[in-house]
């Protein structure tokens, strides 16, 4: 699986907490953000997900066949950092055509790869 990156900007998470309605302060206001220990505005979680579907769809070619997601969110996301989503072909049912992936989003920060921020499963149907 290919991966898909993108940094992270005020403006995506903003367009983000308009079109899901989740306004929370975490992710518009430094001030709260910082109250809470942060280090600033954070990405929502689900935005990260998105970016991950994304990669995933883009992968497969049809949406309907990603039929299963499931994802553990280990660290935040700041303004201006990149998130990389990828994957690997776990197993593969040749008769099914149904396949099940690790998938990951990674995070570049000054220049270096770090862990998995975002680490899961996904199932999916193969054309």
């Amino acid at each position: 699986m290919p991966t898909l990156a993108k940094t992270v900007t005020r403006e995506d998470v903003n367009a983000y907490a308009d079109a899901s309605g989740d306004q929370n302060s975490l992710h518009q206001d430094d001030e709260v953000a910082r109250s809470v220990g942060f280090s600033g505005v954070i990405a929502h979680g689900m935005f990260t997900m998105a970016h991950l579907t994304s990669c995933l769809i883009g992968w497969l070619g049809d949406p309907t066949g990603l039929t299963r997601l499931r994802v553990q969110f280990r660290a935040p996301v700041y303004m201006g950092e990149t998130i990389v989503a990828s994957g690997a072909v776990r197993s593969l049912d040749p008769d099914t055509r149904r396949a099940v992936l690790d998938v990951w989003v990674t995070l570049e920060r000054d220049g270096r790869t770090e862990f998995p921020i975002r680490r899961g499963e996904a199932e999916v149907q193969l054309a």
